[in-house]
């Protein structure tokens, strides 16, 4: 049994059940054994076999691995038990009160050395530290999650690594966040560990660096290997959230009525679940795709219904994402002092660190909300730094965008230079469209 207790700890255990049942030591050790031996055991001195430890335990009336481990059947599953009410909690939105129950639940664990109930505390730690914005926390978090199941199967490791991945791409580490994911995607394939949920996590999860990076040839093969492993999963959380990841590479290629039939797919699931921040980003997503068709008042009830249940419910990073979209649809209904209000909050919870791609969104925003109105320098300084952002996080389709929008504004006040190198640092980032230099593309999955 390689995780019994040393024998010291045993005997003590074995002496201080003994004493609590009233039974002496000969009482206990007979008809198989002697008080001596009995005697022997309890001081540590010797190291007892598994037949002993079978007799003892039932003579106390405890389970053998209660007596070799301290740990009783009842306490794990106990334990498994309270680990699954903090993940309802978190999937109903209370990321504060999960976290605490989940913090609770990992000092227990440790405890007793249970290292997969450990490493589902650390994960649900890490999802709740995500969810406030704290992704230094969430990141080490799922390190340490990682690090409790060092021994086991890359699919077991999956969702904490893809915790890892996420934290890392909403700091604006997008490069980062898509190695780590290609790298087990590689891993599983390459080494015919077809596992469709781990497979389906790591698909749906690198559609949104993907996309951020214009690399868009590859976040549509990813959606293609989600919905072909959708069938095969038995998660119905997992296949609402691979809908939504699937409905960007939709909006992407101008399938606009797919990408709304696919999110309805995902709100139908997240309501029967009652997962509320994912239905929450299911209207943030339905939101974008009204926008991208033009439909601007749809969009905007969407994004506020999303915008609502995020700030509820202290979803910081997410909320502050969401507002971004909502300005951009406000400044296109002619609401621009509003948008530009609404940003202006926004920024103050985003940094380089922490939401660059969406930091970088609000000041192109901002700045073109200030050139409309004939605010030069302001404008420059908004585009000036949505660029220092996205160069950081690597961005390449938004980076020629503002490019663009910095290149006429160069151009429009008479800097032709300027404007020049502008336009080309844009032309730079569009060189190969849907590239980037990520190395081949990961092994296609067995399906």
């Amino acid at each position: 049994m390689g995780e019994r207790d040393d024998p010291g700890t045993i005997g003590r255990r074995v002496q201080r059940l003994r004493v609590e049942r009233g039974l002496t030591q000969r009482q206990l050790a007979e008809p198989v054994y002697t008080p001596a031996y009995v005697s022997t055991l309890e001081s540590g001195r010797v190291r007892p076999s598994d037949d002993a430890l079978r007799h003892l335990a039932e003579r106390l009336g405890v389970a053998f691995d209660e007596l070799a481990t301290g740990r009783s059947a009842r306490l794990v599953t106990e334990l498994r038990l309270r680990l699954t009410e903090a993940q309802r909690t978190f999937a109903v939105g209370e990321a504060e009160p999960a976290a605490e129950q989940y913090a609770e639940l990992l000092v227990e664990a440790e405890t007793h050395g249970l290292a997969a109930e450990q490493a589902t505390a650390l994960l649900g730690l890490g999802e709740c530290a995500l969810e406030t914005g704290e992704l230094v926390a969430g990141r080490q978090y799922f390190e340490r999650s990682e690090a409790c199941l060092a021994g086991a199967p890359l699919p077991a490791r999956v969702p904490a690594l893809r915790g890892r991945a996420v934290a890392h791409y909403l700091a604006g580490e997008l490069r980062y966040a898509v190695y780590l994911l290609e790298s087990a995607l590689d891993e599983l394939n390459r080494g015919g560990l077809h596992d469709p949920d781990a497979l389906l996590l790591l698909y749906a999860s690198v559609i949104g660096p993907y996309m951020d990076m214009g690399a868009h040839a590859r976040a549509a093969q990813a959606a293609e290997f989600a919905l072909a492993l959708a069938p095969q999963s038995g998660d119905p959380a997992l296949v609402a959230r691979m809908h939504r990841s699937v409905a960007r590479t939709l909006v992407a290629e101008g399938r606009l009525a797919e990408a709304d039939a696919s999110l309805a797919k995902a709100a139908e699931l997240y309501r029967g679940l009652q997962i509320r921040t994912e239905l929450a980003n299911c209207h943030w997503m339905r939101g974008y795709v009204y926008a991208q068709d033009g439909q601007l008042e749809r969009a905007e009830a969407e994004l506020r219904e999303a915008l609502g249940m995020l700030s509820a419910k202290r979803a910081a990073l997410y909320s502050s994402q969401v507002a971004v979209e909502l300005a951009d649809v406000l400044h296109r209904r002619g609401k621009s002092d509003e948008a530009a209000a609404l940003l202006h909050d926004v920024l103050d919870d985003l940094s380089p660190e922490r939401g660059a791609v969406h930091s970088a969104a609000a000041h192109r925003l901002l700045g073109i909300i200030a050139e409309d109105a004939r605010r030069t320098e302001d404008a420059e300084e908004h585009y000036v730094r949505a660029l220092s952002l996205l160069e950081r996080a690597g961005a390449a389709g938004d980076l020629a965008d503002l490019c663009r929008l910095l290149g006429d504004l160069l151009r429009r006040t008479g800097r032709v230079e300027a404007a020049l190198d502008a336009y080309r640092t844009g032309l730079g980032h569009r060189t190969a469209p849907g590239t980037t230099t990520l190395g081949p593309a990961p092994a296609q999955p067995p399906l």
